[in-house]
């Protein structure tokens, strides 16, 4: 097989939260409680990328869900696990679901570019052009959330073999984290909680396409996302924005327009001279206006890219 492999990158991490499921009644209670429609995923053969929200809508985490064998995994890239573990807790009444947080015990690889699936192949975590997921060494691979192309999740033991050795067998060559990072704003995907959380609605992020299953049935908060998806619109939106000068210190920090606040910076990377971020912003009171400050009476050089 020739892999190509000039674009393909990867880049080790820690994953927040990695917490397994079981039980007779563990699909049953996630499907109760998942945004997403974890029905495909019951034969372990795809995973699903969705929410926990509350009764009143708000995200409170994010996770892949993919079953491996009679578990199922419950994985986020950014959500702690305490959150995740806490939110499924506090709603098992008399199901017979166990949860255990095993998050210490397993690593991150995030694998993407043209050529990634098959570099995957090679190095023995999936087949090509099929979502199969259980990997060398006992690991699981997800589709991933870094960048709009193809991008995917390794996710092994610690206690095993790494397989970084594997990917750079094939020639794929590694990124650090802030360049994962800079691929990720850049993209607009958003890190739950970082960019959307407690106070946040999903379509708020944008998340509506990718996290929101219309069709599944009853779960948590589905009653918000439909009356959301009848309104058709939000007051504010997560936006791309750039700007000049260094990342602020501390983020969020708020954002002004005309002396008004209109949102907030939640993530942001150096590039270059300047920096792109990902702001949540008021779209009422960014009408007709595309330029941002870092305070009411600041110099407006923060651009807004795609604004509605």
């Amino acid at each position: 097989m020739e892999i190509p492999t000039s674009s393909v990158m990867y880049s080790v991490y820690r994953p927040a939260a990695v917490l397994k499921i079981t039980g007779e009644d563990a699909f049953s209670f996630l499907q109760g409680q998942f945004t997403q429609d974890l029905r495909p995923c019951a034969e372990g053969r795809s995973s699903a990328y969705g929410l926990w929200i509350n009764q009143k809508g708000k995200v409170l985490a994010d996770s892949f869900v993919l079953k491996r064998g009679v578990e199922w995994l419950v994985v986020s890239l950014f959500s702690p696990e305490v959150v995740i573990r806490e939110r499924l807790e506090s709603y098992i009444i008399a199901d017979d679901v166990m949860i255990e947080g095993v998050t210490a015990q397993w690593s991150g690889l995030s694998v993407l570019g043209v050529g990634s699936a098959e570099v995957l192949a090679a190095a023995g975590a999936i087949t090509p052009n099929e979502h199969a997921w259980v990997a060398a060494g006992g690991g699981v691979v997800s589709n991933g959330r870094r960048t709009a192309g193809q991008s995917w999740e390794w996710l092994y033991p610690l206690a095993g073999d790494s397989p970084v050795g594997l990917l750079r067998a094939t020639g794929a060559q590694e990124i650090s984290a802030g360049e994962l990072e800079r691929l990720r704003i850049g993209a607009g995907i958003p890190a739950v909680p970082r960019d959307i959380g407690p106070e946040d609605l999903p379509n708020e992020g944008g998340l509506e396409r990718d996290a929101i299953s219309y069709t599944k049935g009853c779960y948590l908060g589905q009653e918000v996302m439909a009356r959301l998806k009848s309104m058709g619109q939000v007051r504010r939106r997560l936006l791309r924005v750039e700007g000049l000068g260094a990342v602020p210190a501390d983020l969020p920090v708020p954002l002004f327009a005309a002396g008004k606040k209109l949102g907030e910076l939640r993530s942001a990377v150096n590039v270059g001279e300047g920096f792109i971020g990902l702001a949540m912003i008021s779209l009422l009171g960014m009408a007709g206006r595309s330029l941002l400050s870092f305070s009411p009476e600041g110099a407006a050089n923060i651009v807004v890219k795609n604004e509605g």
